[in-house]
């Protein structure tokens, strides 16, 4: 049986149980409002997570005020997760486009650009990010595939990521998916010095397996499982 959600997710309360059980680098997303405020924030609308409703950009920051996540937890804004730990490594994945500008004005205000990685799946924000605020970024889904064919022996050219955050499986269309993670996928990645972060992994056993393989990093909604996994192994440091 798989463990349940610790906190709710993109929380203060989340990151710091994370952060206490001695995380050094998180993943989380990051949305808009409609005055340019960067939050914490994976869906495009409040109703999943929140106790209010409606479109997340329909809103002021001044206007989420008494909204709460799981009806008990604030709206977080970017500055202040970047804010409360300032040696805390990100991975950042903006959601829409209205959100990579707001993305890059706080990176640069907080001077934390050098520790934040930028994955999307959007081949056009991460070459805005690119071009605007350079730094770590991760392969699109069209770079992963290329980097997949690349495995099975089809060059795939000059790549501009500096890792490769990926799934277990690569959508491609018509409900259509390949698997991506194996050896041959590592050693090509690794064979061009990119380090491979596998997301989003909740399953001891698949944890176990993909280290086995020699991935880099694994991303999971079930922290303190994630961490026993690498203490059986004597990864945890």
């Amino acid at each position: 049986m798989p463990l349940p959600i610790e906190h709710p997710e993109n929380t203060m309360v989340a990151f710091e149980h994370a952060v206490k059980l001695g995380y050094r680098c998180i993943e989380t997303d990051v949305r808009a409002t409609r005055d340019g405020v960067a939050l914490v924030f994976h869906d495009e609308g409040l109703d999943r997570l929140t106790d209010h409703t409606g479109p997340l950009i329909a809103r002021d920051w001044t206007q989420l005020a008494d909204v709460r996540i799981a009806g008990e937890e604030p709206v977080v804004r970017l500055d202040d997760l970047l804010g409360a730990w300032p040696d805390l490594r990100l991975v950042i994945d903006p959601k829409a486009d209205d959100v990579v500008g707001p993305l890059i004005e706080v990176l640069r205000r907080t001077n934390a650009r050098d520790r934040v990685c930028i994955g999307s799946f959007s081949a056009h924000r991460l070459r805005w990010v690119r071009t605007d605020a350079p730094g770590c970024t991760s392969c699109s889904p069209a770079e992963v595939v290329r980097l997949r064919a690349e495995s099975w022996g089809i060059p795939a050219g000059k790549l501009d990521a500096d890792c490769a955050q990926v799934p277990l499986r690569q959508p491609l269309f018509g409900g259509v998916s390949i698997p991506v993670v194996d050896a041959a996928f590592l050693r090509t990645a690794h064979a061009r010095g990119l380090p491979v972060q596998v997301w989003t992994v909740d399953d001891d056993a698949e944890m176990d397996r993909l280290l086995d393989l020699g991935v880099d990093g694994i991303m999971s909604d079930r922290v303190t499982a994630l961490k026993g996994v690498f203490e059986r192994r004597g990864l945890w440091r």
